[in-house]
């Protein structure tokens, strides 16, 4: 099974804590919101996560490259932010041939 995380968002509901750090990565107890998501959804049964990115990508990249969750983790970057639905429907091909 294969998920797509939404994390290219300004999180401006959010600053000032998104002021330096993405959304993604604000910590909720101690633990950066991604990798809640991640463990979440991979004890779920995904096999492969999609995240796309835009707003402080290079942090987001950073992380996951030095989590535990970087092979199972693919990243797109969104130059332009597409909302929801553009996004899943740009990235439809991750979901093919499951």
């Amino acid at each position: 099974m294969r998920a797509i995380l939404l994390a290219a968002g300004l999180g401006t509901r959010l600053r000032p804590l998104t002021d330096t750090t993405p959304k993604c990565l604000v910590p909720i107890k101690g633990k950066p919101l991604l990798d809640i998501w991640c463990e979440s959804l991979l004890a779920a049964g995904v096999t492969r996560l999609l995240v796309n990115l835009h707003y402080k990508s290079e942090q987001v990249q950073q992380h996951i490259l030095k989590s535990k969750f970087a092979k199972n983790v693919e990243t797109i970057f969104e130059t332009q932010l597409l909302g929801t639905a553009g996004t899943l429907n740009a990235n439809k091909q991750f979901f093919e041939g499951q």
